[in-house]
């Protein structure tokens, strides 16, 4: 079981690449679409005001409650997550109520360093090591904008077919194989995002909710990604509990002599 937990996160980790509290700050749901819109066939303007509503920040520090499964079995672990925009994210996961660390991990724009403490080794690699379980376009920042729940830069282009649907915009495209949908909601945040490559088998679906006020933005409390990647598939619902922005972060990682490093 704790060997599903560190393997759940990895291939999560990989597939997106392809992841006592405070007291829980104030949830805002996003209300349903009116009956009719009006939209003005302005696509580089209504591209802008979606924009408008990414979260700013410079750091971030999270913790939440999160389920992993891994075909069928599933298990309750704790997340903790801090980001340092577009340079790190570093991040742990722990198991029955943080007894046990499981796995730690920091990724940066050009490498992965993952500590699997249960069966003892590092696995050090160049970022690029992802692109063997995922897209090959996928990158760092990409990883970045599905935690925060912000949009991926790269879909946010005029090439793209933006339109609406029931009173909700959907962004929608391919670029280089890769199928891409988002769902944005009456907070013009994304509440769903798809990606799907079905040449090399992969498909990803995220979908966020309960929006908590942060740095005069909004950020999705509750978090699920589900995966799949050939015959694996995964998933890993968060509800984030602590959510705090632009605060100091540390990136603890100290390796025991006693583990084995994997190049």
């Amino acid at each position: 079981m704790r060997k599903n937990i560190l393997n759940s996160f990895f291939l999560i980790t990989c597939t997106i690449l392809a992841v006592s509290c405070a007291p829980k700050k104030e949830i805002i749901k996003a209300p349903p679409p009116a009956e009719t819109t009006t939209v003005a066939d302005k696509k580089s303007e209504n591209l802008a005001t979606l924009l408008t509503k990414e979260l700013q920040y410079n750091t971030l520090s999270l913790k939440g409650k999160a389920e992993l499964d891994i075909n069928g079995d599933a298990n309750n672990v704790t997340l903790n997550i801090r980001i340092k925009k577009n340079e790190t994210i570093w991040f742990n996961v722990t198991a029955l109520g943080g007894a046990i660390e499981a796995a730690r991990g920091i990724i940066t724009p050009d490498s992965l360093l993952l500590m699997n403490r249960l069966q003892k080794t590092i696995l050090r690699k160049p970022l690029s090591y992802i692109h063997d379980y995922t897209n090959q376009q996928v990158n760092f920042g990409w990883l970045q904008s599905i935690i925060v729940g912000n949009t991926i830069p790269e879909f946010m282009v005029e090439k793209s077919d933006l339109k609406q649907d029931g009173g909700v915009w959907i962004l929608s495209g391919t670029a280089q194989g890769l199928a891409y949908r988002t769902l944005f909601n009456t907070l013009l945040k994304a509440a769903e995002l798809n990606l799907n490559d079905a040449e090399a088998g992969q498909a990803l679906k995220v979908v966020y909710d309960k929006y908590t006020p942060i740095n005069k933005g909004l950020f999705p409390s509750n978090l699920k990604i589900t995966s799949a990647v050939g015959n694996k598939k995964i998933s890993v619902a968060v509800e984030f509990t602590k959510i705090d922005a632009n605060v100091p972060v540390e990136f603890p990682f100290s390796v025991p002599k006693s583990f084995q490093l994997i190049n």
